[in-house]
């Protein structure tokens, strides 16, 4: 009968781990009932097409370099893949359009606006990384159909080993000054801050690891300057900058858009690899997956001997 009940709680608990690796693995299945309050959500396990309705807008795979690949991603499910090479500069990106926007009807919220949203990503660098990529991520209010900007929420690289915000705003009063992409010309820069976790400082301790990191933009009201960019690794708070003046008297868009990105401005420094999985947009704050009701591994049976 002991040896009964020992076979039967060891099932249990190999088959609660089981729901635990494939619940990491799944995070997106169901999402919209589970989570009401995201937009978006992608942990690469789907084998649909990157690109379609109510995925991404857009992928750029730079010649295979930046992938779609089994057991690299978080908790060894798919995940995408970006491969450097010494001095290459961009190794592909995935662009996300939702909410009313002027370039496309992505199937993702199409007939709403958001003013605030909050977005996270899980990202690993390979053991023995070098260097700051500079480019990870920017949440975007496109303007027009030539994708003019309106405001930019730039998650960035600092010049030395850290992440940072670095929001920009392309409106006077009501109007949008800039003309199509990234016109550096009529951007204003509202100032940049660097965060605190040394990601790219080339110690072990922060290679081969996954670091969950969330971004929270919040544009202003209309006339005010209480707009905010911030964001978090792990659930601790690397910066925060609020009193922003993002879009002035602008409301004719919300935040449409958003692009992960694999560019380095001064060229990669030797051949490295950078993961990225678990993508989620939302309108509240996310967490990591650990409180995204993901089932958690319970601990193993003590003390059990088998006569």
């Amino acid at each position: 009968m002991r040896l009964k009940m020992v076979s039967i709680l060891a099932v249990a608990f190999y088959s609660a781990i089981t729901l635990f690796s494939v619940s990491f693995a799944a995070e997106c299945q169901n999402w919209q009932t589970i989570h009401p309050d995201w937009i978006f959500c992608d942990d690469f396990e789907s084998s649909d097409p990157l690109v379609e309705s109510g995925r991404w807008y857009s992928y750029d795979s730079a010649s295979g370099n930046f992938s779609l690949t089994p057991g690299i991603g978080y908790n060894g499910s798919q995940g995408m893949k970006a491969v450097w090479t010494t001095g290459a500069v961009n190794e592909g990106s995935l662009q996300l359009f939702f909410g009313r926007n002027p370039i496309s009807n992505n199937g993702i919220y199409t007939t709403q606006d958001f003013r605030e949203i909050y977005y996270r990503m899980y990202v690993k660098l390979q053991s023995g990384w070098t260097g700051n990529p500079y480019k990870l991520s920017r949440a975007i209010v496109f303007s027009a159909s030539d994708w003019s900007e309106a405001a930019i929420a730039h998650l960035w690289g600092d010049s030395t080993t850290h992440l940072l915000i670095d929001p920009a705003s392309c409106v006077t009063g009501s109007t949008v000054n800039c003309v199509g992409y990234n016109d550096m010309t009529h951007l204003k820069w509202l100032g940049a801050q660097s965060g605190t976790t040394p990601l790219f400082d080339g110690q072990a301790v922060h290679d081969n690891t996954w670091y969950c990191i969330e971004a929270h933009v919040k544009l202003n009201d209309p006339g005010q300057s209480n707009g905010i960019q911030e964001f978090w690794i792990n659930g601790n708070l690397e910066t925060s900058k609020t009193g922003l003046n993002f879009v002035g008297s602008y409301t004719s868009y919300g935040i449409n858009a958003i692009f992960l990105e694999n560019y380095w401005n001064t060229g990669a420094t030797q051949n490295e690899d950078r993961y990225f999985d678990n993508i989620v947009v939302s309108t509240q704050q996310i967490g990591c997956a650990e409180d995204s009701n993901v089932i958690a591994a319970p601990n193993p049976p003590q003390n059990l001997t088998i006569h």
